[in-house]
Parts: structure tokens; C-alpha cells; sequence
């Protein structure tokens, strides 16, 4: 029972590596996974975040086996 947490772009850099594993414990939020994955850091708060490769709120609960994506806001011109 897990959940994969994934890091793209600049996050990746701050955090200081593209993935984690964290063990699914039941009643997570994106936001509670993005805490228990990087308990001392600092971490932006215009991130985006995606479950399975879909947009989601930090409210969305997670369940066993979902990947958890977090990116900057994509810019372009």
C-alpha cells in the first residue's frame, strides 16, 4: 500500500530528487501527501498538482496506488 509522489521542473531541484514513496495510510489529501513528503521544506504556494495525470485541488483525497504529480504553474508565450 503506497502512494508515488512525483516532483517536476524547479520542484524537483528544491526538493532535491524527482520522486518519493510514501505508505498509504488512509485519509490523505494532496496537501497532507505534499507535507509528509517534505516535512523541512519550504515549499511554494502556487503550485499545481495533479492524481493520476489529472488536475486536482489540494483537498483531493488520495487512495492506495495513486501517483501524486506537483509542477510549477506552466507558462508560455
Amino acid at each position: 500500500m503506497s502512494i508515488k509522489v512525483r516532483y517536476f521542473a524547479s520542484l524537483k531541484e528544491l526538493v532535491g530528487r524527482s520522486e518519493d514513496q510514501l505508505p498509504f495510510v488512509g485519509n490523505l489529501t494532496v496537501a497532507d501527501v505534499l507535507k509528509q513528503a517534505n516535512k523541512n521544506k519550504v515549499i511554494p504556494n502556487n503550485i499545481l498538482a495533479a492524481v493520476n495525470m489529472e488536475y486536482v485541488a489540494f483537498e483531493t483525497v488520495v487512495k492506495d496506488g495513486d501517483e501524486v504529480a506537483f509542477f510549477p504553474p506552466v507558462t508560455g508565450g
